[in-house]
């Protein structure tokens, strides 16, 4: 696993793409700032360049190499579910281009909660797409084979994790100030994002 890390980090520097495995699904990650490889991954999976691509980071020190603003409150659930099945959708700083976001001026960030990738995103040091490894439409992969059968030819690297979960895919949570919106229902119920949050209701 130490060389499979190695190799990733080495690849995703040098402006390359990898498959790597989360703790749901295995994903497809570039670095996020090189538009050239964000555009490689809408490529190679076929999705639409309009559907923004989550950005995964391994450690909360990051977080300001990819959102503009960290809100008391993003910061208060990002301390009770990162590494884990949150992702919180926050205003994008100028490094996080465009063609990573679809064109909008947010960018939803995750640290999902698989040991190897965390490693291999500290290693990084910034901040990589997230996006599943599978052909847009087509069903996620859950271990190397499966991602390998989809994209193999068209990426650079397979981090082999062995088989991941297929869990429930993170909430999706969206901060602006004091005010917070469920975009996705996922692995952590409302209930609880309003308990963690102080918060009694949603924003309208």
């Amino acid at each position: 696993m130490e060389n499979q890390i190695t190799n990733a980090v080495r690849i995703l520097k040098e402006g390359g793409v990898v498959i790597f495995p989360t703790d749901t699904v295995y994903a497809v990650g570039a670095l996020a700032r090189n538009t050239h490889a964000v555009n490689r991954v809408f490529d190679i999976k076929g999705r639409a360049n309009t559907k923004g691509l989550p950005a995964l980071i391994g450690d909360v020190s990051q977080i300001n190499q990819v959102a503009k603003v960290f809100p008391e409150l993003a910061r208060k659930l990002a301390a009770e579910y990162w590494p884990g099945g949150l992702t919180l959708v926050l205003p994008k700083t100028n490094n996080i281009p465009l063609e990573l976001t679809g064109g909008n001026e947010t960018v939803a960030i995750r640290i999902p909660n698989q040991p190897a990738v965390i490693e291999m995103l500290k290693r990084i040091g910034e901040p990589i797409t997230g996006t599943s490894a599978n052909l847009s439409g087509c069903k996620s992969s859950l271990n190397a084979t499966e991602a390998r059968s989809q994209l193999g030819d068209r990426v650079d690297f397979i981090l082999d994790g062995g088989q991941v979960s297929g869990g429930v895919e993170s909430t999706i949570v969206a901060v602006n100030n004091n005010e917070l919106k469920i975009i996705r229902q996922g692995a952590i119920k409302e209930a609880d994002i309003l308990k963690t949050a102080g918060k009694t209701s949603l924003s309208a």
